[in-house]
């Protein structure tokens, strides 16, 4: 049994934004279907009606992937006529194209490929900044100046989803993703992501650290930290 006591910081494969989309296409695609067959894009939805959201408002995608949740969110607005305006933000250049096709549909979804650590100046201002299972990609110096940039960058607030390290979620993901895929990549990296995610104390440590104090941090089944972060 690994270690699950500490976070572990070995980069995964999807961290090499070089790669070819041969690779990276299939499992934005699988990780699209598992945020929505598992509740993740209607928890975001729940905390953005809950923040309150309305029409005009502005969402950026913090490590958007192939923009499954923007499309999820657009399709909600859509519904009960929202005019939302929406952008997803990723450094991986097979991402930001993948999702770009994805979403060609939805006129209110638009792209920027930038670093959120360094290009800061690259990222559009916005109402409320989500982020869903991308943050554990950081180590804790880097996951602090994350949330300070999105504290910049977001007039509302913040609405972060991310892994509880837990030894069951780990052996579940190996089973699931040896069962249903032959990727490399799931395979490596989904346990991986687990090793690399958060218990609570932690992110109570790394908030505490970040200056943040307005916030509401809740556990959601299957095994995700929901984090909402209040500008006022």
């Amino acid at each position: 049994m690994p270690d699950l006591t500490i976070r572990a910081f070995d980069a995964e494969i999807m961290d090499d934004f070089d790669l070819p989309a041969s690779e990276i296409d299939p499992v934005l695609a699988g990780l699209g279907q598992v945020n929505s067959l598992l509740g993740g894009h209607k928890n975001i939805i729940k905390a953005l009606k809950n923040f309150p959201i309305h029409t005009g408002y502005s969402v950026s995608d913090w490590g958007c992937g192939g923009g499954d949740a923007l499309i999820a969110i657009a399709k909600w607005g859509a519904k009960n006529n929202l005019k939302l305006n929406l952008t997803g933000i990723d450094a991986a250049p097979t991402a930001v194209n993948f999702a770009r096709r994805e979403s060609v549909a939805f006129s209110n979804i638009d792209y920027v490929q930038a670093d959120v650590i360094t290009d800061t100046d690259h990222i559009p201002t916005c109402d409320i900044v989500i982020s869903s299972l991308f943050t554990h990609h950081f180590d804790d110096e880097r996951w602090v100046r994350l949330i300070k940039n999105m504290q910049a960058s977001a007039r509302k607030g913040i609405i972060i989803t991310d892994l509880h390290r837990h030894w069951l979620l780990y052996y579940a993901i190996i089973v699931i993703t040896h069962v249903f895929t032959r990727s490399k990549m799931a395979r490596n990296d989904g346990p991986l992501s687990v090793k690399r995610a958060f218990k609570k104390a932690e992110l109570v440590n790394l908030l505490k650290n970040a200056g943040i104090d307005n916030y509401n941090l809740t556990w959601h089944w299957p095994f995700r930290w929901q984090l909402i972060i209040y500008k006022s």
